[in-house]
């Protein structure tokens, strides 16, 4: 039983393939995200543009992407998963041509507003399709590799801005964009090899396709009948069912998603609504954003003023956020979504307190020297990211992307994509114009203040879901005995994510 329990613990290589190839779309929206940071210096030089132009291109691709993102779920339950991916990497590649052949202001906003409907895209299915092929007691780790791969991509994005910042001013940032082609028709290619997602098969009625791809993603042949039983049982099949094929009377293509999320929701959908949108809503809201678009600017306050002091300061910022988010991964299904959240909005708020109070100090000394302060202001700037990509960053995404019912999953995680997305385009597009009117240090007092109201948000509406299947979901937003006695019964199984029969 011991050497069995081990086994089924150990993550599948075939599932970690697909969830990593899936997540090469993440690579490509970080890359878009942190590349556009060192890229507007450029820019801003060689095109003659304001900063409130500026703003405007760093933050539509934020609202183009909550267009993508509310597109993505209803496509993806229509023609699949695998599908929508592949969607996703061609919209990126014709944003990142645009871009990078753009001659004038106009073009670099249309290409920037195309690359938003992919980062839209990218952002709904990476996790949702990582989730569903992965077991319960894998799903956190492969469920976060899409943000993973936003920060590797973000780095990749800084890195590209040090070394191709040295090319010709009207060279450069063009050819900053134009390497973001690469990995899209890379992901093009390599998507053809994998397979769909079992939980849409079953939805299709395709139980023998969902039963091979089963197999393949789990670690013996008894998890994969029981994963199939437990999705054939949430989707409204007769778990004994063996037909190779079954057709549903109803559509089942996400028809009437919308009226069961949004007008006549049941008390635990409700729940779960509420919890993926205030989840979202705060990732960016608590200033992540103003942090790794703006640190330049940030840097430059706290009195780094040469280029490339500048954007090697910016690069630490990536290596920061890459290497926490990927220590995170390794805890997320042994600590749980709750504590780190806790753990990590807990620490954001003392370095968000530190970051605001440095730059105060850096901005009322004008031309006294005040080093500690400066130093103060980059390590909490550190400080800040380290706490944010060990829980915030991570769970947000493998959260919204498990707690939905099957049938809701797709579209319910674009509601969730569609509210980051404002919130991000809102940080993003008002940093500048905000830390002129209330000062920086002002302006991260805000997003302390911000990210106490995440903290209260998340000791009360957010449950713990380690441990939990997909199916199981409804029952952890259910209050009362319902859901105390579907505990006790999980216990008593002694079954880690097994459905209660």
């Amino acid at each position: 039983m011991e050497e069995k329990g081990k086994q089924d613990e150990k993550i599948n290589k075939y599932s970690c393939a697909c969830a990593l190839v899936a997540s090469m779309i993440s690579i490509i929206f970080g890359y878009e995200t942190g590349v556009m940071s060192g890229a507007m210096i450029f820019i801003k030089d060689d095109l003659k543009i304001n900063d409130t132009q500026i703003q405007v291109l760093a933050g539509i691709i934020n609202f183009c992407a909550l267009l993508g993102a509310l597109v993505a779920g209803r496509t993806s339950d229509y023609i699949g998963r695998r599908y929508t991916i592949c969607l996703a990497s061609s919209i990126f590649l014709l944003g990142s041509l645009l871009m990078g052949f753009s001659p004038n202001y106009a073009i670099l906003l249309t290409g920037r507003c195309v690359a938003g409907i992919g980062v839209g895209f990218a952002l709904v299915i990476a996790p949702v399709y990582s989730a569903e092929i992965s077991a319960t007691n894998t799903r956190g780790v492969l469920a976060s590799l899409p943000e993973i791969c936003i920060s590797l991509g973000i780095l990749s994005g800084y890195i590209s801005n040090y070394f191709f910042g040295k090319l010709p001013l009207d060279i450069g940032w063009r050819v900053m964009f134009c390497i973001a082609a690469i990995p899209s028709v890379v992901l093009a290619l390599a998507i053809l090899i994998m397979p769909e997602s079992p939980r849409w098969l079953v939805m299709r009625g395709h139980l023998k396709d969902a039963k091979q791809v089963l197999l393949k993603v789990s670690n013996n042949k008894e998890e994969a009948e029981s994963r199939l039983h437990d999705i054939k049982l949430a989707v409204g099949i007769d778990p004994n069912c063996n037909e190779d094929v079954v057709t549903f009377k109803q559509d089942t293509r996400g028809q009437g998603v919308w009226k069961e999320l949004l007008l006549r929701p049941t008390p635990p959908v409700r729940w779960v609504l509420i919890a993926a949108i205030g989840i979202h809503f705060f990732e960016h809201a608590t200033g992540i954003e103003a942090v790794v678009l703006y640190s330049p600017r940030i840097f430059n306050k706290a009195g780094v003023t040469s280029k490339d002091k500048l954007l090697l300061a910016t690069i630490g910022v990536g290596v920061t956020k890459f290497i926490f988010i990927t220590a995170s991964t390794f805890f997320i299904d042994k600590a749980g979504r709750r504590k780190l959240l806790l753990t990590s909005v807990g620490g954001m708020i003392v370095a968000l307190l530190g970051l605001g109070f440095a730059l105060t100090i850096v901005h009322q000394s004008h031309d006294q020297n005040v080093v500690w302060a400066l130093w103060l202001s980059i390590a909490t700037c550190y400080l800040y990211l380290m706490f944010f990509n060990m829980g915030l960053g991570p769970v947000t995404w493998v959260y919204s992307s498990e707690i939905f019912p099957q049938k809701l999953r797709a579209q319910g995680a674009a509601i969730g994509v569609a509210v980051n997305r404002a919130t991000n385009a809102t940080v993003s597009m008002t940093f500048l114009s905000l830390i002129n009117a209330i000062t920086i240090g002002g302006a991260f007092f805000l997003f302390a203040g911000m990210s106490v109201l995440a903290w209260i948000f998340f000791f009360f509406f957010l449950p713990e879901t380690k441990g939990r299947s997909l199916e199981e979901m409804e029952q952890v937003f259910t209050r009362g005995r319902k859901s105390r006695d579907a505990d006790v019964e999980l216990q008593k199984t002694g079954k880690d994510g097994a459905r209660v029969m």
